[in-house]
């Protein structure tokens, strides 16, 4: 995994001063990124959105239940 920003690129630079990482893993995070022009920060990324789920339509009762409905209201 390469260096993505150059705040990444000083702060691995420190762990490696204070010997918390050796040269060999800070050289092959470096070599990754390689000479190309870093930006500074690198803002994480989003957690996409899922979609609500979307309802089932009520299914319509048969008539025979609906005239006993009917019936039981009447009373």
């Amino acid at each position: 995994m390469a260096v993505k920003s150059q705040a990444q690129r000083r702060k691995f630079a420190e762990l490696l001063v204070k010997g918390e990482i050796t040269p060999e893993v800070y050289e092959r995070w470096n070599r990754e990124a390689g000479k190309k022009q870093l930006p500074e920060r690198v803002a994480r990324k989003t957690a996409a959105r899922k979609k609500p789920a979307r309802k089932k339509p009520a299914r319509k009762k048969s008539a025979r239940k609906q005239a006993a409905r009917k019936s039981r209201k009447k009373k």
